[in-house]
């Protein structure tokens, strides 16, 4: 999943609004709130969580290692004990080739309409 940082991206986002850029449940974050100690948003006096873009970040970060590279929460849990900072630099580079590739695939099919095969 790429996720691109916008300069406009308002300071706090709803848990809804989270749940959605992953295509996860709510409870799902909450869930994960409970599980990793880098996941703390903010939350109001009824319980609403606000996430800033750290906390984003960081649910990016959980979402990779659980989804996308398909780890058990335990081994996610040790991964980031254990190599935090490269864990980040590796999922950056990740999603940065999945940019390119986006790029470059949208700039196939441009070529291929211009050029249509006979």
């Amino acid at each position: 999943m790429v996720l691109k940082k916008d300069k406009n991206l308002k300071l706090y986002s709803s848990i809804s609004e989270v749940a959605k850029m992953f295509d996860i449940n709510e409870s799902t974050l909450r869930y994960w709130e409970k599980e990793f100690d880098i996941l703390r948003p903010r939350k109001s006096e009824g319980g609403a969580r606000f996430y800033k873009q750290e906390d984003v970040d960081c649910v990016r970060l959980i979402y990779h290692l659980l989804k996308e590279r398909g780890m058990t929460i335990a081994g996610a849990k040790q991964k980031l004990k254990d190599n935090k900072e490269t864990t980040i630099r590796q999922e950056e580079i990740v999603n940065r080739l999945k940019g390119i590739k986006e790029e470059l695939l949208g700039i196939k099919e441009a070529f291929d309409k211009l050029n249509p095969k006979n």
